[in-house]
């Protein structure tokens, strides 16, 4: 089973005790699939069709508790469910309560005034039209809104929560997604899944150690390789001055430090401030070096000019 999978499973058992909560999912999940319909006779049905097993069994639970209906059930093929309200009162008293507009199927905001109402929306959401990816393959949690103006009332209902999610188009269908890991570890603790919360940051935990791991790693073998390189620039330095020119026009202290370094190629900075007499921190050693880069760099200029 995918992870979404497993957060919506987990999101079955989640129900707000609460009637306004248990309505405001309803009309979350009926905002995305469901209609009403008028039959040939006249009558209108209300219709909840999916594909998903666990969006119809949370339809047939929450009906049942918030109204008190049995809901008609209709299973064709596989993959393919249909919870109905039949009767003129059911149907009746189910839009009223659920308050959801005509077209734009959005949601008035008196049904998720309070906070415990959002939270139980953007549950239903989630269930009906959200997914997240599995964290170990990266971080990624969307929901699918239809039209820009929806898009930008969910993103505003996850602002509530100090929570940020961002609005892209995808095939002229506008999704809210998140892909920042602390932030849909948020989200999932705010609609109830809490067990995919822990799964989730246990998860992000060793993805973040691991990845400050590997980024020590590679910071201290690009040192390393700068040191490497560093020291054999100036290993060359030194034996060109010693080949040219020797060590006899030399300040006693560059001399110092030159004969130590060709004999200590593969000592640190540190280390060779140690064996100078007296010793010499690591900033002293490193600008008597760079002293006699210099000095190296100056008859270079010299044998070619004489070349020329």
């Amino acid at each position: 089973m995918s992870f979404a999978g497993k957060v919506k499973d987990e999101l079955l058992e989640q129900t707000g005790k609460a009637k306004h909560c248990q309505i405001a999912e309803i009309a979350a999940l009926f905002s995305v699939c469901g209609q009403i319909k008028m039959e040939e006779n006249g009558k209108f049905i209300a219709e909840f069709a999916t594909e998903n097993l666990t969006v119809a069994k949370k339809c047939y639970i929450l009906i049942k508790k918030a109204f008190h209906i049995i809901p008609d059930i209709s299973v064709r093929g596989n993959h393919q469910y249909a919870l109905y309200l039949l009767s003129d009162q059911e149907v009746g008293n189910f839009m009223k309560e659920i308050m959801v507009m005509d077209g734009a199927l959005l949601v008035s905001e008196r049904l998720i005034q309070r906070k415990c109402c959002k939270r139980a929306f953007l549950r239903g959401l989630f269930l009906s039209s959200g997914s997240v990816a599995n964290p170990n393959s990266g971080y990624h949690l969307e929901l699918s809104a239809g039209s820009y103006n929806r898009a930008a009332k969910i993103q505003d209902m996850i602002g509530v929560f100090g929570l940020e999610a961002k609005i892209a188009e995808r095939k002229k269908n506008h999704i809210v997604y998140m892909k920042e890991g602390a932030g849909i570890v948020d989200f999932l603790n705010i609609i109830g899944a809490h067990v995919a919360l822990m799964e989730f940051e246990n998860v992000r935990i060793i993805r973040e150690v691991r990845n400050s791991i590997n980024r020590q790693v590679n910071c201290e073998a690009a040192n390393i390789k700068k040191t490497v390189s560093a020291a054999s620039r100036q290993m060359e330095d030194i034996r060109y001055i010693y080949d040219t020119t020797g060590f006899g026009h030399l300040s006693e202290k560059l001399a110092e430090v030159a004969r130590l370094r060709l004999e200590n190629p593969e000592v640190s900075l540190k280390e060779l401030g140690e064996m100078l007499n007296p010793p010499v921190g690591k900033s002293g050693v490193n600008h008597r070096l760079r002293k006699l880069s210099e000095i190296a760099d100056s008859l270079h200029e010299q044998n070619k000019d004489k070349d020329i």
